[in-house]
């Protein structure tokens, strides 16, 4: 089972590999994908960024190569993905949040993930919901630990929902545009820029939690 998941995620995290597993999954294995990484704990490998940038570059012809889905349905039914898991995601931490904390490390469940979700909820509050959701990593956790925190849940829709529009939306339509252009031939250069953008933020709040005890070393 471990090894089949770490060929899935190398899988996974090549632009072959993502026009493969899109082309051959459709719109179902495109929900399912989000609605995991979303809601559930176990599916914070998962490549959403790329993945949903991908799926736009296939919503517009190009050459030879057909528009595979159209590109506002493709948006809604992804909204509606990242929506319903990150609802599951905060019932889980509402209910079972504690006591996953007290269980020992899986090899696939860090506790370290879900204290640094729990750490960033409780800095930036409601916002970190919209915040986390282009933070890979984080937007698997951040509704667990609203949740564990109890989170008013109209509340948490609230926010819920406005992170997904804007996360879907902005990186289906990046894609878009860019599946309409020569880059579209240079996926793999696209999808290499849009995970280094996605990981700045982590970058940057390590680099202000790191420079500080730095600074006080002679």
């Amino acid at each position: 089972m471990q090894e089949w998941l770490i060929n899935f995620w190398n899988h996974l995290h090549t632009a072959s590999g993502l026009l493969e597993t899109i082309q051959t999954g459709g719109l179902v294995l495109l929900f399912l994908i989000i609605f995991s990484e979303t809601g559930l704990l176990v599916g914070f490998f998962l490549p959403g960024d790329s993945l949903l940038v991908t799926a736009g570059v296939l919503t517009i012809q190009n050459g030879d190569r057909p528009a595979l889905f159209n590109p506002w349905f493709l948006t809604i039914l992804l909204m509606i993905a990242a929506i319903l898991g990150n609802q599951l995601g905060w019932w889980l931490g509402n209910k079972y949040g504690h006591r996953v904390a007290a269980q020992p490390d899986t090899w696939l469940i860090k506790k370290k993930h879900l204290h640094a979700a729990h750490k960033y909820f409780n800095e930036n509050g409601a916002s970190s919901l919209i915040l986390a959701r282009f933070i890979p990593i984080l937007r698997t956790f951040v509704p667990f630990a609203a949740g564990m925190g109890e989170m008013n849940a109209l509340h948490f829709l609230k926010y819920n929902i406005i992170g997904a529009v804007l996360w879907i939306g902005s990186l289906i339509w990046l894609g878009h545009f860019i599946g309409g252009t020569s880059l579209a031939d240079q996926l793999h250069k696209v999808i290499l820029i849009v995970v280094f953008v996605s990981f700045l933020p982590l970058l940057w709040k390590i680099g202000k939690n790191f420079l500080p005890k730095f600074n006080r070393h002679p």
